[in-house]
C-alpha cells in the first residue's frame, strides 16, 4: 500500500483534533490491520454477555459501541469518497444517538458486527489503494466545515482508538 502521510493542522476542523491526536506514524495500512485484530480479540475474549451490558444506564452496550464505529467509518470513507471524486455539494452532519437506537445493534448477534467491521475495514484499505494520490488533499465540506480525504481517513484510527480505550477502561 502506499504511504498515507498524515494530515496537515488546517485540513479539517478542530474537533477532529481528539482523534488526529491518537494516531502516530504513516503505516496506515498496519494500523488498521492492528486495529481490526485488536477488537476482534477483545470481543471474542470477553463473550456476548460483555457485548450486551452497558457501564452504566444510558451508556451504550460494547456492542452499539461498535455499531457506532462502522457507522461512523462508513460515513467518513463516503465522505472522502465524495470529496475525493471533486465533490462540491455541501454533505451533512450526523447525530450519532439516532443512529444507534434506529440501528438495533443489541439484536444484532456480535459475530455479525465484527464480521461486518472486518468487511468495513478490507473495503476502506481497498478504496485507498485506487485512489489518485493527488486526490487525497481535494477540499470538501462536511459538517459545515472544511475537510480533505486525507483527514478523514486518519479520523478513522483515531476515532477507533478513543472507543477501544473506553470499552478497556469502563467496560
Amino acid at each position: 500500500m502506499k504511504i498515507l502521510d498524515q494530515p496537515k493542522v488546517g485540513d479539517y476542523s478542530a474537533f477532529f483534533s481528539t482523534y488526529l491526536n491518537l494516531v502516530s506514524g504513516n503505516n496506515y495500512e498496519e494500523q488498521i490491520h492492528q486495529q481490526t485484530d485488536l477488537l476482534t480479540s477483545l470481543f471474542k475474549q470477553k463473550g456476548e454477555n460483555w457485548s450486551e451490558t452497558a457501564y452504566q444506564e444510558g451508556k451504550w452496550t460494547p456492542k452499539e459501541v461498535l455499531g457506532h464505529v462502522i457507522d461512523t467509518e462508513r460515513i467518513m470513507t463516503f465522505r472522502a469518497l465524495c470529496f475525493a471524486r471533486g465533490e462540491k455539494s455541501s454533505l451533512p452532519g450526523f447525530d450519532q444517538n439516532p443512529y444507534v437506537l434506529h440501528a438495533r445493534f443489541g439484536q444484532v448477534p456480535v459475530h455479525f458486527l465484527l464480521d461486518d467491521f472486518v468487511a468495513q475495514r478490507i473495503a476502506l484499505l481497498s478504496m485507498i489503494r485506487i485512489l489518485p494520490e493527488d486526490s487525497l488533499d481535494l477540499v470538501g465540506t462536511a459538517s459545515g466545515n472544511p475537510i480533505t480525504p486525507r483527514s478523514l481517513f486518519w479520523i478513522i484510527p483515531g476515532h477507533f482508538i478513543h472507543h477501544l480505550n473506553i470499552l478497556k477502561e469502563r467496560y
